[in-house]
């Protein structure tokens, strides 16, 4: 069976990824291309490395032009996503890449978004633990509405949530920074800030405070796995590549009496064992440390961690690409387990080097 794709925000780089997968996809058919200002341009002249595609024209991103597929993916900035949704049939698949429909808290929502909360989907990241066992992946099962997890969450939550699964990390003093390529920010041609004589041969952060709109949604999952609120300082900063996120997240191991978790070979059990069966996540052997050129264009996870004996914090470092594992990979592995399709058609766990 073929089912039938409509993309919209095909001229971003989140949309431009979600074609370029969906084009080697053998389970889909690729129907409607939507933008808003690009509109009426050819696609190849605005994602020319789309060449099997490039004499598309995009339409406009209205309900009437995604109606009528199998699946609609919505690759829109916040806030646009909710209402053109609701238009759409309950039987259509719709995959929202944005950030409307993620967070299960509405005063959360407004504080960091400001608007009105367009409620709440089931949670696009298959490999998520779930308190008492199991996955996430079992909500996406026949579903027909699912929020992708945004980048920086993808990236943090993978790399925590087997501690506080296991029930090895406080709650409490949680530190994340994270490293992304400028393709994180989007395509628009208004920041300054993104320019290559800007960027390169630079960092710089920004969201700097708890002020990031990530981080109340990597709050919730890791709250809901420890059974109490977790608290998160997160740091994102700008680096000077095109794609990929450096996760490094540090926390305090919970008490021990047995001194049994002081041990890296123990705690380093816990994350493979967690992760053994997840084909797109893979745990470095001792003394291998993950780097973003090796998940690049891939949906694969790579991480490492290490026990800091004198601080008594565990340090976790993960790596995806942000625009493949971290956004359009993720949306059709969730639309395969929706579907019911293998997991992994149509995506590779395979990076690009050099």
């Amino acid at each position: 069976m073929t089912f039938s794709v409509a993309v919209s925000g095909a001229s971003g780089y989140a949309g431009g990824e979600l074609l370029r997968l969906l084009s080697g996809h053998p389970g889909i058919s690729i129907g409607a291309i939507t933008a808003h200002g690009n509109a009426g341009s050819w696609l190849g002249g605005l994602q020319p490395h789309l060449h099997t595609l490039a004499d598309r024209i995009l339409e406009e991103t209205t309900a009437q032009n995604l109606s009528g597929h199998d699946v609609v993916f919505l690759a829109l900035p916040h806030g646009a996503s909710a209402a053109l949704a609701a238009q759409l049939p309950e039987e259509t698949l719709v995959i929202d890449a944005g950030a409307d429909h993620r967070l299960t808290s509405a005063s959360a929502w407004q504080e960091f978004y400001g608007s009105e909360h367009a409620g709440t989907w089931p949670y696009g990241l298959p490999e998520l633990l779930l308190p008492g066992g199991g996955q996430q992946r079992e909500a996406l099962r026949g579903a027909h509405r699912i929020a992708v997890p945004g980048c920086y969450p993808t990236s943090a939550l993978l790399a925590l949530a087997p501690g506080f699964a296991a029930g090895v990390l406080v709650p409490q003093d949680v530190v994340i920074v994270a490293a992304s390529g400028t393709s994180g920010a989007g395509k628009s041609a208004s920041k300054p800030h993104l320019l290559g004589s800007e960027v390169m041969g630079s960092m710089t952060p920004y969201g700097v405070g708890g002020g990031h709109r990530h981080t109340p949604e990597i709050e919730q999952s890791l709250s809901r796995l420890a059974g109490e609120q977790v608290t998160v300082s997160f740091t994102p900063t700008l680096a000077p590549m095109s794609r990929g996120i450096l996760c490094t997240a540090t926390a305090r191991l919970a008490p021990d009496s047995s001194g049994a978790l002081s041990d890296e070979q123990a705690l380093r059990r816990i994350w493979q064992e967690a992760y053994a069966e997840e084909e797109f996540i893979h745990v470095l052997p001792e003394g291998q440390w993950p780097s973003t050129q090796s998940v690049l264009g891939s949906n694969h996870a790579v991480i490492q961690l290490a026990y800091d004996a004198r601080s008594g914090r565990i340090v976790i470092c993960s790596v995806i690409d942000n625009l493949t594992k971290g956004t359009a990979g993720g949306a059709i592995q969730a639309m395969n387990i929706a579907l019911g399709l293998p997991e992994s058609t149509g995506l590779s766990t395979l990076g690009v080097a050099p």
